[in-house]
């Protein structure tokens, strides 16, 4: 049995697996949503969000507590990649867990995702786009097979942008265009390289694009999400 926890900016996951016979079998999902990168203040973390962050690593260790070392990766990613006193949290959590917490660079998160993608979903010989909208960053890959062939990540989020655009929740015109001109410029520099690297589909695999999804399919029974939908939805949002 083998465990693998997330610790993102908006959202703790953990997964459990059963390895038999090389085979991966999954057996349980627990997932909460910490919001650990809201008590993001000038770089360190604030009291409150780290315990929501360690209120939720008490659940879990709960379910792994019979599980030896070596059989469960705890991974951090953009708030604690961005926290001065990561280490404090860091402690504390290795405290209720026992196992070790990496801090994982953006481009590694990147190929972590680009590699769960290709073990679930084959696309022959086509070359693939992945792109994940976490909380605090935004991860973009093209790749072929098992073999990511370019990786980045932009600390674009979710979360980060609710904190930055829209405050309390107000959606506008005005900072609806803000946000996506701050997005468009960040992506700028890598827009052409992705365009030109000759990839046939295009996959989202976040928290955030399944809830773009999920909100399209109920306003316009779609099967994927299209820029054009997304125009009308961003309308929809902004007269709502």
């Amino acid at each position: 049995k083998i465990a693998a926890i997330d610790l993102g900016s908006n959202s703790f996951h953990m997964v459990i697996a059963q390895v038999t016979h090389g085979q991966l079998r999954i057996t349980s999902e627990f997932g909460e949503k910490v919001q650990l990168a809201a008590g993001l203040n000038n770089g360190i973390l604030d009291e409150e969000s780290q315990q929501r962050g360690l209120d939720c690593l008490a659940q879990f260790a709960q379910v792994i507590e019979d599980m030896p070392a070596g059989s469960v990766r705890v991974v951090g990613t953009n708030a604690l990649r961005a926290a001065k006193n990561r280490y404090d949290f860091i402690g504390k959590a290795m405290d209720i867990m026992s196992h070790p917490v990496e801090i994982i660079a953006g481009r590694e998160e990147a190929r972590l995702i680009y590699v769960g993608v290709s073990k679930t979903m084959d696309h022959g010989e086509s070359k693939r786009l992945v792109v994940d909208i976490g909380g605090g960053s935004t991860e973009i890959i093209v790749g072929k097979h098992f073999k990511p062939e370019r990786v980045n990540s932009l600390t674009l989020g979710s979360g980060s942008f609710c904190e930055k655009f829209f405050i309390q929740g107000g959606i506008t015109q005005e900072q609806m265009q803000k946000a996506q001109s701050f997005a468009t410029s960040s992506i700028h520099p890598y827009a052409k390289t992705y365009r030109d690297s000759d990839w046939k589909d295009a996959l989202g695999t976040s928290g955030s694009i399944k809830a773009i999804y999920l909100c399209l399919n109920e306003l316009y029974e779609v099967k994927h999400i299209s820029a054009e939908h997304l125009a009308l939805f961003k309308q929809q949002l902004i007269k709502w």
